[in-house]
């Protein structure tokens, strides 16, 4: 099928769900082939898949990654007690800050991804999530707030970009600086950090000699390797429902990212209203539901997803091709489900009648 040509399909909004994986081994003496474990991380429900591991392996390789999940939440989170937080209020008085290499380069990789976005992925916003109440544990309740008090907080002009990293060799060491001029600046790496922590995640299993696995932090995952002799198998669910209506098989190494209006959201007065932000409106963005990327890894996935949601369905073409995306599905506020081809040629559709689908590459 040409690009931008249609034809009916149905499929609703997206959160990635994880097939149920069967257990390896046949006879009683074999080493167990697959392992699954489940704990609470990065605020949600975070599921481990192990393959060609025995119990004690898989076990440990558990704990590595509930480590460096909860050393990445406790460090980027934006409005408890983090280093983050931290970062933010020393930067608000104008000082400036010394920090680790890490912290230098998570930040410099936001900016990279901010700028290949055109600022659809904004991550310098977070005075304006705090302002609509999503910056807490709790759902807020609204109401929204007054248009006149976003219009003055986006007459600053809060973008990460505008936040200067400079370093400099001390003692034979190299030390990062971090300063800004706007104390409207406050970083929030919320559609950024949870991609951040799935690829660390995923580097520790490779250091201890596991080649094939998915850490899945709600629904959004990476895939590494294979199910013994067939691929992992990934489930997409219907945001307004619980079926599974699409399928696809990951492909080696692969991150699989979804954003969606239903993730986080209050109700007031019968309007929805959900927390990913349009930074040029200072209002939730319109026109779509969900987005979901496929990447080789999930930081860029992440942000991406959020990038494309922003863009909507008249520009995320554009968008995808900046940020160098080429497996794209979204979801428009009508229910027309808007695919890039290398996407399309992968979906297993699982459910009928089946809604318009419409066909196009990034621009």
């Amino acid at each position: 099928m040409m690009p931008g040509t249609r034809r009916p399909r149905r499929l609703a909004g997206l959160t990635l769900l994880l097939f149920a994986i069967l257990a390896g081994g046949c006879g009683r003496d074999e080493p167990r082939q697959a392992y699954e474990a489940q704990f609470l991380a990065l605020g949600t429900l975070v599921k481990v898949s192990l393959w060609g591991v025995d119990e004690d392996q898989g076990a440990a390789a558990v704990r590595a990654v509930e480590a460096e999940l909860n050393r990445v939440h406790e460090t980027w989170h934006a409005w408890r007690p983090s280093t983050l937080s931290d970062l933010n209020r020393r930067l608000a008085t104008g000082e400036t800050v010394t920090v680790d290499e890490e912290t230098a380069a998570v930040l410099a990789e936001a900016q990279r991804l901010s700028r290949l976005s055109g600022g659809l992925f904004e991550p310098g916003i977070g005075a304006l999530v705090r302002l609509w109440g999503f910056h807490s544990d709790d759902r807020p309740a609204g109401p929204p707030p007054a248009d006149e008090t976003t219009a003055r907080l986006l007459a600053w002009r809060p973008r990460i970009i505008e936040l200067e990293i400079t370093h400099a060799t001390e003692a034979e060491d190299t030390v990062w600086h971090l300063h800004s001029t706007n104390p409207a600046l406050k970083i929030d790496l919320g559609g950024f950090a949870k991609g951040y922590a799935v690829d660390r995640a995923v580097e520790r299993l490779r250091a201890l000699g596991i080649g094939d696995a998915i850490v899945n932090a709600g629904g959004d995952l990476r895939a590494i390797g294979r199910h013994g002799e067939r691929p992992w198998r990934i489930g997409i669910r219907d945001p307004r429902g619980e079926g599974i209506i699409a399928a696809l098989e990951t492909r080696g190494d692969e991150s699989v990212f979804t954003s969606g209006n239903y993730e986080r959201f209050f109700e007031y007065e019968g309007v929805r209203y959900h927390h990913i932000l349009d930074p040029r409106t200072g209002h939730p963005a319109r026109g779509t539901l969900s987005v979901t990327v496929i990447h080789a890894d999930a930081a860029t996935a992440d942000a991406a997803a959020t990038a494309l949601f922003v863009a909507g369905p008249q520009d995320w073409r554009a968008t995808a091709r900046q940020m160098g995306v080429e497996q794209v599905m979204l979801i428009d506020s009508e229910m027309r489900i808007h695919v890039t081809p290398a996407m399309n040629r992968r979906l297993v559709f699982q459910s009928q009648p089946i809604p318009e689908v419409i066909v196009s590459a990034p621009d």
